[in-house]
């Protein structure tokens, strides 16, 4: 029987994996980076450096999580006592706990929009004679209005908290896992009823052809390294969660199987939302700009929702769908420091929950009225929310993973990647070789390009 600080089911625990995977950059950098880099010339780069580079990474950090059946920081001390490696975890739950600042705020917004969906305040004001350029600034009016005040996006960021907080004090079983059992399958349902809508619409072919229609003149060193990023964005690498959700993991389960599943899962995940998002813009004629980001989300899909009969079905099934990836990857990101403080300080859940999740009413709060009140508050010509962004981005999450890779290549204990990769010689782990060359040659060269790129 299970411990209750290991994950119950071989479903939860891959349903749990994938929800700390599947997070907005699926949603709104994927297409974003589609759009801008060839199409499925970057989906095809995307999966290549998913399968060849992600997955060893994400065996890496798994092999460490269950080798070390401790937080991020307490691996490190366990595996490679009296050595300095116990920096790169403490790196982790810095990167993430700067994370979880800002990112609460943006699932707060998904929350907001939901609500306004359902409501229907997200369309009230519309009118049947609106064109498309009334539609687009009633919209980018919305999103400055919802985003920008102080008081509202401050609500719904305090009630994320409030609902991570309460799905953390379950703990692994009754709280992650429990959620993770319901929440994933509705993910992908409401991503496969999206897609048939979408796929339905007039015109929705060309969006089809140019997504799946590879523009190999528009490859460049540059897209290569973007293809990297993504996959290390939408995989969750560096940010210690796999570190910390594998010390969850029962002796017995395939640490290969699982990460090729959760890597495919979250791939189906990419490739569904380039099915969603691309024939819609294409079919009324909403792709002349770029996809950016925030507004490709809370812009342009309401301007396509609106063009759809029962607007507010598809607005608030969209937005449902968004608000599940956002809380099973703040859940995820949080419980890194709250494994943390309860390994490191003999804490209860309760008491480690509440230490971590309460100052983030004072953090997130900056975060979110960096956009309203706060907004001309600069440092290095930032806001506090793009620099919490571009610091973790950029540098924080290159140096974890860059850090994992060096250490299990060269200075972790000898046989710990092929003892967790073959569960101590019971499995049969042909792969182990392959896997072991590049987590000790390849993927660090390839990780310090992504880190020197940002800065050139």
């Amino acid at each position: 029987m299970a411990s209750k600080n290991e994950f119950g089911t071989k479903i939860g625990l891959i349903a749990a994996t994938v929800g700390s995977a599947v997070g907005l950059g699926n949603v709104w950098r994927f297409p974003a980076e589609t759009q801008t880099n060839g199409g499925a010339a970057f989906l095809l780069l995307y999966i290549l450096c998913v399968l060849l580079l992600g997955i060893p990474v994400m065996l890496a950090e798994f092999s460490l999580g269950r080798g070390g059946r401790s937080d991020t920081i307490g691996v490190f001390k366990k595996l490679s006592p009296g050595s300095k490696w116990w920096l790169t975890g403490l790196l982790a739950v810095i990167a993430s706990y700067i994370i979880i600042c800002y990112y609460m705020v943006v699932a707060g917004w998904t929350l907001e929009y939901f609500i306004e969906s359902v409501s229907g305040g997200l369309y009230d004001s519309l009118t049947d004679a609106d064109s498309a350029e009334a539609l687009h600034g009633t919209f980018a009016a919305k999103m400055d209005e919802y985003v920008s005040s102080d008081m509202r996006p401050l609500l719904f960021t305090y009630a994320m908290i409030a609902l991570n907080i309460a799905v953390l004090l379950g703990g692994v079983r009754k709280g992650i896992e429990n959620l993770s059992n319901v929440l994933m399958p509705l993910l992908f349902v409401i991503l496969l009823v999206l897609c048939f809508i979408t796929l339905s619409l007039p015109g929705s072919g060309e969006g089809v052809k140019f997504f799946l229609t590879p523009d190999f003149s528009r490859i460049t060193p540059a897209t290569v390294v973007n293809a990297l990023g993504q996959a290390f964005f939408s995989l969750s690498l560096g940010m210690g969660i796999l570190i910390t959700y594998s010390s969850y993991y029962p002796g017995d389960t395939k640490l290969v199987n699982t990460s090729v599943i959760v890597s495919l899962l979250s791939l189906l995940v990419a490739v569904l939302m380039g099915l969603i998002i691309f024939p819609a813009v294409k079919s009324f004629g909403l792709d002349s700009e770029p996809l950016k980001g925030a507004t490709l989300v809370f812009v342009t899909l309401p301007e396509v929702f609106a063009n759809l009969p029962a607007p507010q079905v598809w607005s608030s099934l969209f937005f449902l769908l968004l608000l599940v990836a956002a809380l099973t990857s703040t859940i995820s990101i949080a419980e890194v420091s709250v494994k943390m403080m309860i390994d490191r300080f003999r804490l209860s859940r309760k008491a480690g929950v509440l230490i971590v999740m309460l100052p983030l009413l004072a953090l997130s709060a900056v975060c979110s009225l960096s956009f309203g009140s706060l907004s001309d508050f600069r440092i290095f010509g930032l806001t506090v929310f793009d620099l919490f962004d571009h610091i973790t981005t950029n540098v924080f999450l290159p140096l974890v993973s860059l850090g994992v890779c060096i250490y299990m290549g060269w200075f972790a204990p000898k046989h710990l990647l092929s003892d967790e990769l073959s569960n101590k010689g019971t499995l049969r782990s042909p792969l182990t070789g392959s896997i072991q060359f590049i987590i000790k040659y390849v993927a660090p060269i390839l990780i310090a390009t992504i880190l020197i790129s940002n800065y050139l």
